[in-house]
């Protein structure tokens, strides 16, 4: 209670005025030991005189503080400023007292108003020690009174090497979050049991429920910088269990001009709980590829084609085009990039459908790289519409590279994905058709080389299981898993952008690039992570309701098709999937085929075509079940 009126003073009542007064009861009690110290600390002097002189001491520094204005700084956020000020405002005064000590000797104004020249010296020297002390020990009685009024936070840092020990810094310093350190934790059994600026460091084993409940432990912040993501999985496991909440230090790269504040401790988040490392792509060849040159995005407002465009426009290209159908998203994009300061760039509203349309950018422009990312990609949709997934993902891509070849670009890479691996869906199996038509045009001889990169789920994307898990935990649950054991591999979005800018500059041409994508991550699993990042628990909070695979949905995804195997590239996570054999002529030609004649065609038709151009194709809980049997 007593705390809390002294804060209610010291924010209400602690005004300027109040602070020229005390600097003035300052100075006048500075000069008082000055004289002191030149009488060797002693009052055997004139006390007369000294009486005398105060009033004209008060007087010429109310001026000088006036003039600086050294009163007027907010006491409990005094800093550098503050203090020159401060230092300014009793340099004046002792100049001014020197200058009116001098003319008085000259003029004999006042016979007896005699000070010692020390007396300046040393009442410059007084004075300004305690107006600036007095400045910073009023700061730290406010954090103090302020800091013990807060909750005070009990919290773990798992890591005690040289990131920890930082991280301890940042978090001592900053008063805002009131933490209490109180241990570290570290895996390195040499550590363990000792002390770091006087705080113990633990074995992650002894942390358990007594632990936490003992010394009532409600944070633990994860600084180790170099974590395995299997390790990092174990951990935030158990203290999820624990219902602790975990938060964790940014990469070394993202801390401010390579210094860390505590104010960039995060929540940790489901792309930190990724089971396997991420892939870290620095390839001076991308930026000698695409600098100066005409560069083409298709799909460019989708959430891969975005940030595909995002890393481009980052180069200093010779123009930057943007193509999409989407009107509203690619406007996001365009102002996005104005925002940033990109001019380098055009955002045009096409259709990769229309050859008209598409004939007219590419003659107009004459790009010299394209990346086709234009695609549609959700698997029960297409499963319902294969005429919209052949326009877009087979006959979309046709025109594209049929341009390619006839304005003589020198790179076309498409981004495919695993499901067209042993596709068991029609989105699947139109994207690998797309595939054998870019592989059918790399057999032949043109000036352009031909690139594909086939990768998992993207984390964040359109229509990704994440933004769907956010928006039913937002609304209470329950998230819906289709099947417990389905598992899907993973990567960030701007990591699977780094590998297709990457495959922009490998190869000859005809290559389809994969990469170790480590371990697939059970949706399960991934799921109950997401509810307890949410500080829910499951199923107390939140339940997990098992729907059942969708039309063409399978349990495990694959990144290599059967007859396929690798070799390996410079990168070691990154390989190239060795293409089988395949009738170039007869394949090109049922593709053309099928993307002539699918206008007229059933749904039913359609997917009997596709059945014959990619044999693997097999239907998975889906109405074409049934073509399987007759093919």
């Amino acid at each position: 209670m007593i705390r809390v009126f002294f804060l209610t003073v010291l924010n209400k009542y602690a005004s300027k005025w109040v602070v020229l007064f005390i600097d003035i009861i300052l100075i006048l009690l500075s000069y008082v030991i000055a004289y002191s110290i030149r009488f060797n600390i002693s009052f055997d002097f004139n006390t007369f005189n000294l009486t005398q002189q105060l009033p004209l001491v008060g007087l010429v520094s109310t001026f000088c503080f006036l003039a600086v204005g050294s009163y007027k700084g907010v006491i409990r956020h005094t800093g550098v400023k503050d203090t020159f000020n401060v230092f300014f405002a009793i340099t004046l005064f002792s100049i001014s007292m020197g200058i009116l000590l001098v003319l008085n000797q000259f003029f004999g104004i006042f016979k007896n108003f005699i000070i010692p020249r020390s007396i300046i010296l040393i009442h410059y020297l007084v004075s300004l020690f305690m107006l600036i002390i007095s400045r910073y020990a009023f700061k730290a009685f406010y954090e103090i009174i302020s800091t013990e009024l807060q909750s005070i936070t009990n919290i773990l840092i798992f890591g005690a090497g040289d990131s920890g020990i930082i991280t301890y810094g940042a978090i001592t310093r900053e008063r805002r979050n009131n933490y209490d350190v109180i241990g570290f934790i570290d895996d390195d059994h040499n550590k363990i049991n000792k002390k770091i600026d006087g705080v113990k460091i633990y074995s992650f084993n002894k942390i358990d429920e007594n632990f936490i409940k003992k010394n009532n432990i409600t944070e633990i912040i994860i600084s180790t910088q170099k974590i395995k993501r299997n390790r990092l999985l174990e951990i935030t496991d158990k203290l999820f269990k624990l219902g602790i909440s975990v938060k964790i230090v940014p990469p070394l790269s993202k801390w401010i001009e390579g210094d860390f504040q505590a104010n960039q401790i995060k929540k940790i988040n489901i792309d930190d709980l990724l089971g396997r490392e991420q892939i870290a792509i620095e390839n001076p060849i991308v930026k000698r590829e695409v600098e100066g040159k005409v560069v083409l995005v298709t799909g460019a407002a989708g959430s891969i084609g975005s940030e595909i465009s995002r890393q481009l426009a980052t180069y200093n290209l010779k123009l930057l085009i943007l193509i999409d159908q989407a009107e509203s998203p690619l406007y996001e994009l365009q102002q996005q990039l104005l925002q940033s300061g990109k001019i380098d760039f055009i955002a045009i509203v096409a259709d990769v459908r229309d050859v008209k349309r598409m004939t007219e950018v590419f003659e107009k422009y004459i790009p010299q790289n394209v990346f086709h990312a234009a695609a549609y990609k959700h698997v029960p949709l297409m499963e319902e519409s294969p005429y919209e997934a052949v326009k877009i993902n087979v006959c979309g891509t046709k025109n594209i590279a049929d341009l390619a070849i006839k304005y003589n670009i020198e790179r076309f890479v498409m981004i495919s994905t695993d499901k067209a691996v042993n596709p068991t869906n029609v989105m699947g199996a139109t994207k690998r058709v797309a595939e054998m038509y870019i592989g059918c045009l790399s057999e032949q001889k043109s000036l352009t080389k031909f690139t594909i990169t086939r990768f998992g789920n993207v984390l964040g994307s359109n229509g990704s299981v994440i933004p769907l898990f956010k928006k039913q935990i937002d609304v209470g649950g329950p998230l819906t898993v289709t099947h417990k054991e389905i598992t899907r591999f993973f990567m960030t979005i701007p990591e699977a952008c780094r590998l297709v800018l990457e495959a922009g500059t490998m190869g000859i041409g005809g290559e389809i690039y994969i990469f170790d994508m480590g371990k697939s991550v059970k949706i399960f699993d991934m799921a109950k992570r997401m509810i307890s990042l949410s500080g829910l628990k499951y199923p107390e909070d939140i339940d997990i309701k098992i729907t059942g695979l969708r039309p063409g949905e399978k349990l495990y995804e694959e990144l290599l098709a059967n007859g396929e195997d690798t070799t390996k590239t410079y990168h070691e996570k990154i390989m190239i999937a060795k293409a089988q054999e395949m009738d170039v002529e007869n394949i090109k030609n049922e593709i053309l085929n099928l993307c002539n004649s699918h206008l007229e065609l059933s749904n039913l038709k359609i997917v009997q075509k596709i059945k014959r151009i990619v044999p693997e194709y097999i239907s998975n809980n889906s109405i074409f079940e049934k073509l399987d049997n007759n093919l």
